[in-house]
Parts: structure tokens; sequence; C-alpha cells
């Protein structure tokens, strides 16, 4: 069932020892809509605590300044930013069937939790997190809109991507006024990188091919690269991207070997092939620019799976 931003703020506001989801391998968008959902329940007396599957990246840790964890049975299981209830990862099993409210802005949301509160149109979920806050009534908070602010510039790619909208900017430019270091978080996402993360853009950029003249690029980062970089998880955020940056590209493709013969697949496309219909015929989804599946297989065999299906969004 969908809900309104005003009947999801009821039913949080309204709830006790709430707990709440992010999904696995942690971007700034869940883990600030997370953190950020946590701060505005605390602000409205409801006891709350936020649950990852996957370690928290060291960039990100700023995010739980002022957290304290607190044990408790949940009474309502709220999952942020998760279009699947696979994409829980570890807790999937525990929390797939029982998610009682999702806060998402995937299109791609399988609407697997019992309350869907979805809006499409937001460049990330912490713009919805937003709008509860401002239905709430809350008094701005620097903490809150350092939260707020992460996920918004995570998912828009600092502003670049085609789902920042005029409301993207409006939003991040109140959450200035409410006290986020936009300046810093910027310069600690987008501009700080750690020599790992300089030797996995190296690799990467080593491993690509192109093919359908060019329009495809497909990089791959199997297990024995990624040792050999020395990268930890946190310096493969936001790679993903490089394929597609180079000119005359359309479908933009990081394959990355999480488990032998397993390979997490992120689609990037440029200007008119629907990366989630794509990545959907694989069993993935997300947005029409960004989307992921995993694949199965021998590195070359993921490649040909690839290149097969780009040839027919490519036609």
């Amino acid at each position: 069932m969908e809900m309104t931003v005003k009947g999801a703020a009821d039913l949080l506001k309204g709830a006790k020892d709430v707990l709440i989801l992010c999904h696995q391998s942690p971007d700034g968008d869940t883990l600030g809509s997370g953190y950020g959902l946590y701060f505005c329940l605390k602000k409205l007396g409801v006891r709350a605590r936020v649950l990852c599957p996957d370690e928290i990246p060291e960039l990100f840790k700023p995010l739980l300044r002022g957290y304290r964890e607190e044990p408790f049975d949940p009474a309502l299981v709220v999952a942020v930013d998760i279009a699947d209830a696979k994409l829980m990862g570890r807790l999937c099993a525990q929390y797939g069937d029982s998610v009682d409210l999702c806060i998402d802005h995937h299109i791609s949301n399988t609407g697997y939790a019992r309350r869907l509160l979805l809006d499409r149109e937001a460049a990330g979920t912490a713009e919805v997190i937003f709008a509860l806050a401002k239905e709430w009534g809350l008094a701005p908070d620097p903490h809150l809109a350092d939260c707020l602010y992460t996920g918004i510039a995570t998912d828009s790619g600092c502003f670049k991507y085609q789902n920042t909208t005029p409301r993207t900017h409006r939003i991040a430019a109140e959450l200035m006024e409410w006290g986020a270091d936009a300046a810093e978080i910027n310069r600690a996402i987008f501009d700080t990188k750690s020599q790992g993360r300089l030797a996995a853009e190296s690799a990467l950029i080593r491993s690509i091919r192109y093919f359908c003249g060019g329009r495809l690029a497909v990089a791959v980062m199997d297990l024995a690269t990624i040792a050999e970089t020395g990268a930890g998880p946190a310096d493969f955020d936001g790679l993903t991207a490089l394929p597609r940056q180079v000119e005359g590209v359309e479908i933009g493709v990081t394959l990355r070997e999480r488990e032998p013969g397993f390979f997490k697949v992120s689609v990037r496309t440029s200007s008119y092939v629907d990366a989630s219909a794509l990545a959907a015929r694989l069993g993935g989804g997300g947005h029409i620019r960004a989307a992921g599946c995993t694949v199965r297989g021998t590195a070359d065999d993921a490649v040909e799976t690839i290149h097969q299906l780009a040839k027919e969004f490519l036609h």
C-alpha cells in the first residue's frame, strides 16, 4: 500500500521502538537517510536504532555523531533506500518479509513492504526524509542537515546527474540554511581519494573493453585484481561512473567480483538507454540512468552476457 508523506509521518510519530534498515554496500543516501530518520524520530521522542548489513565506510562515519545504540524488540521495521528486499544482504532472511514501511525513490521498487512511501521524482531517499522532517515541523538542526545533504549529494552525483531537479537544489539550499557543511561534505565525498582508491581507478581503467562501435564500455574488477590494488570496499564507491565517462559511450558497465564466480554489475547510461530496464532483464533494477544486478559465471561469460544484452538496447 502506497502512503502519502502525511500518512507515513503520522505512522512514524505514533510508533514505538522503530528499527531502521539500510541496504548492503551502504552509500551516502541509505546512510544519510537512515541516520537522518533516526535523528528526526529522536526529536519526536520515538526510540529508534539503525541496522546496516555491511560495515559503514569511514567516509560516512561522521553521520553517526550523536547516535546511541539502544537494544529493543522493534514494533515497527522501516527500510530506507531499499528497492528490493534482497538488497538487505544478510538481513534479508530475518527482515525481508517483515518490513512495515519502506521509504524510497527507486522506480524499480518491488513493493515488498507492507506500506510504501515512494517519491519517484526524488534524486535521493534523503529528499523524502526531508519532506517528513518538514511535515513534523522539526526545528533546523545542523547535524540532521549534514545527514540529508550527504544523501542528496551522493545520489545526485554532486548535483550533476539527470535526476537532479529544481526541487533538489531548493532542498539542498534549505539544508545549507539549516547548517549543513556542504563544502566539507562535497570535498570529503567527491574530492578526496585514498591511495587504494587511486590504485582501484587505475586498474579499472586498464580493464575497460569497448563493444558496439564504442557505444558500450565494460570494465571488470575480479578478485585477484581487487587484491592487488589493496583497496577497501569504500574505495570502490563511485568507480562505476568511469566507463560511461568515455566520449561516445552510451552504456558504461562495471563488473566487480564479490565472491568467486559472482559479479555485481553496475550499469550507467548517457542519454537514451534505460539502465533500469537493462538491469531488470538480469533480475536487477534501479534508475533510468543508473541501475544494477548480479551475474554468475566467469569474467568472460559475464562480459559476453552484458555485450549481447546491450546490443539489443543500443539497436
